[in-house]
């Protein structure tokens, strides 16, 4: 049978949903927060290692401006109403691009600011049919791990490869893998934004950088952004299906709209080129993948919960809370378990992957028998030995896992 993230989501207590609330509007509970906040602060990290600075920008903003950028035109199916207020016309964004460029707007730019790395972790929303929306996957309100980079046109190519390299990076410390890549390209019958001429140069971009980084792609006519071609990198799920989960896109159509400019080396007016990516896409897209990819047994670093203490017997419970909370001091994020056999409690945990098993013979010595999650035979330690060996697998599987900078070639 199929994992399904949407059972297995409910059974783990990773999310649900409620009528009142409302289709495509899941919200999280403990456990999936628990491990979507700690994905989170790995991307925020990540990008701000690689040079990104990190903004905040409204949810929503003045039709007005959602004209300006083309989303209007071409995205307005997919936008909720817009939203009187006084004499403004206020709408839920759609996406996020267009208050970037007002941010790169927002002071005067020189050619020695550049490339400019805007990074958000921001809400969105889209007017998805009832019929379409279900678990994480298809959802009305999401939160987006987005980014804009603004530089000249002969950075530009050395950037999409930057983000590409990084995108294997975060994807490998998910413990996940594309299973191809994209080259999404204009097609007929659809509305696009800019001239032949800048298309023509963004798809060179894109070509140059997939060519520097020896990746293999497929074209597909009729896919691209309205504003510009883009790199969709595919992942599939237990069926097979295809899906794009992170994208690079270079768009020179915004920045014009915009009239974005910055003061080249000689004192002149340029216009910058705009590169948009998300390395991981939505959380909600990304954690309903991510379940069924790792079947609800998520890495070490990100479980919702790395540690389960199971005490015997009550005359072990007081060695357990001690333990409990030294591990919960080592920042870990454990919890104990208590009454019943320790063979059903061993089972109700069988996603956690590490067990402390607390008998008569460990509470007097003061250690644990550890068992990790892949069945291996539990093994005697000190209790902070234990904690130490639960916590270096956590930072090798977040920061140092091995591959993490591996290629992976479809």
């Amino acid at each position: 049978m199929s994992v399904d993230h949407r059972r297995l989501g409910r059974e783990l207590d990773l999310f649900d949903s409620d009528p009142l609330i409302g289709a495509g509007l899941p919200f999280w509970l403990p456990g999936g927060a628990a491990a979507r906040r700690e994905i989170e602060s790995y991307l925020y990290e990540l990008e701000r290692r690689a040079g990104y600075r990190h903004v905040y920008s409204p949810a929503m903003g003045r039709r007005r401006m959602y004209e300006l950028s083309g989303h209007w035109a071409n995205f307005a199916d997919d936008m909720f109403p817009p939203m009187r207020v006084g004499e403004d016309e206020l709408v839920l964004r759609p996406s996020l691009c267009p208050h970037h460029a007002l941010i790169f707007r927002a002071r005067g730019r020189s050619y020695r600011d550049l490339p400019l790395r805007i990074a958000e972790l921001g809400p969105m929303f889209r007017a998805e049919r009832s019929g379409v929306v279900g678990g994480l996957s298809r959802v009305r309100s999401m939160l987006l791990n987005d980014a804009h980079i603004f530089c000249a046109e002969d950075q530009a190519g050395a950037e999409v490869a930057g983000v590409l390299s990084l995108m294997r990076r975060a994807h490998a410390a998910l413990g996940m893998g594309p299973v191809s890549y994209r080259l999404s390209l204009r097609g007929p019958g659809k509305k696009y934004g800019g001239d032949d001429a800048m298309w023509a140069r963004a798809e060179a971009l894109l070509r140059g950088a997939l060519a520097d980084e020896r990746i293999r792609y497929a074209e597909a006519r009729g896919e691209a952004a309205f504003y510009g071609p883009k790199i969709d990198i595919q992942v599939a799920d237990p069926s097979g299906r295809e899906w794009t989960l992170a994208t690079v896109q270079v768009d020179y159509h915004q920045p014009r709209r915009f009239e974005l400019e910055y003061v080249d080396a000689n004192g002149g007016r340029q216009r910058p080129v705009m590169v948009h990516r998300s390395l991981a896409g939505s959380m909600e897209r990304l954690f309903g993948h991510l379940i069924e990819v790792h079947e609800g047994a998520f890495p070490v670093w990100y479980a919702p919960v790395q540690l389960a203490v199971l005490p015997v017997g009550a005359g072990q419970d007081e060695a357990a809370g001690g333990f409990l909370r030294d591990a919960l001091d080592a920042g870990l994020r454990a919890e104990a378990e208590r009454g019943g056999s320790v063979g059903a409690r061993v089972r109700k945990h069988r996603k956690v992957p590490y067990l402390a098993v607390i008998g008569a013979r460990e509470a007097a010595d003061g250690s644990v028998a550890l068992r990790p999650r892949d069945g291996g035979r539990p093994v005697p330690m000190p209790r902070a030995e234990a904690i130490a060996l639960i916590g270096a697998a956590a930072s090798a599987g977040r920061d140092g896992q091995a591959g993490a900078d591996a290629r992976d070639r479809p």
